[in-house]
């Protein structure tokens, strides 16, 4: 017969508090990325050069790379987390914390200072800091609501999302930036384009506080298996985008974060068969460490 849990005593409030290095670590690893991202915007200097109108854009640069270096720590933490065990109430915390300023801060400030300031003029600035103000309530109240559900044990915090979750939001802002910055750099006008992404931006807000379900992909962990085939095409996937990453980053990034939103709209019409297939799904619970 097992012995009763002792409950944490508020003399030792920390008694049960549950703080797992590695996990955690990554999480660290994710907030550190996501405050180094908003250090080199603020740094950035935007100014064209009066002789040769070249603008420097390498801070902005190393801010998307820390925006989508920040995604691929997020995207193990949890994982890890599963894998060995150690998941907790103070985890998923911390992960929301940092999730919240490396893609809800981080993206909002970087769309908000490279694109929506050049489309709309000064007199409209605050409509620039409105649209992004948007974005950044809309990822809080996700990361709230996950939360909730997480703890409450209810319908939306286990292989399903409810909502566009947050890291793929600022992936697809990071990367639609970085195709915008290309084309800048090669003196390619994108007109009406511009305003593309203010309306990405007020779309992907309402996606994150909506009810589509996405999946997770906790399936697809370090210890799933896959197919010959699956593994050969995506070894030569990762072959193709390091060897053509000059010429086709620019392109993949955006297809593959669009493809995972569009995936949300058209997951339920698909057969259980094909959502096993491309899910990979088990019966393991999971939950955000």
């Amino acid at each position: 017969m097992n012995e009763p849990i002792a409950k944490p005593t508020p003399e030792n409030p920390e008694e049960k508090l549950k703080i797992y290095f590695l996990p955690n670590l990554l999480t660290a690893g994710n907030l550190f990325c996501g405050f180094v991202a908003l250090t080199k915007i603020v740094d950035a200097d935007l100014t064209p050069d009066p002789v040769t109108n070249f603008i420097n854009w390498m801070p902005i640069k190393l801010a998307l790379a820390f925006i989508l270096l920040a995604c691929i720590f997020d995207l193990f933490d949890g994982r890890v987390a599963r894998m060995i065990g150690v998941e907790s109430p103070f985890g998923r915390e911390f992960d929301s914390l940092a999730d919240l300023v490396s893609f809800g801060v981080a993206p909002a400030f970087l769309v908000q200072r490279v694109v929506l300031a050049d489309v709309f003029p000064d007199e409209y600035r605050r409509i620039s800091w409105f649209i992004a103000s948007i974005y950044l309530l809309c990822g809080a109240f996700r990361l709230a609501r996950f939360n909730c559900l997480s703890a409450m044990k209810l319908p939306g915090a286990g292989k399903d999302f409810l909502g566009f979750p947050i890291p793929s939001a600022a992936g697809l802002v990071a990367s639609l930036t970085l195709l915008i910055i290309h084309f800048h750099e090669k003196e390619k006008s994108l007109g009406y384009w511009n305003y593309l992404i203010a309306a990405v931006l007020i779309f992907l807000s309402a996606m994150m506080v909506s009810s589509v379900r996405y999946p997770s992909f906790k399936a697809l962990g370090l210890r799933s298996t896959s197919t010959f085939w699956k593994m050969i095409g995506a070894a030569l996937f990762i072959g193709c985008l390091f060897t053509l990453r000059e010429k086709i980053l620019y392109y993949v990034l955006p297809i593959f974060f669009t493809s995972y939103l569009i995936y949300g709209f058209v997951r339920p019409s698909l057969s259980r068969a094909w959502r096993r297939e491309i899910e990979e799904e088990d019966d393991e619970p999971g939950e955000a460490h």
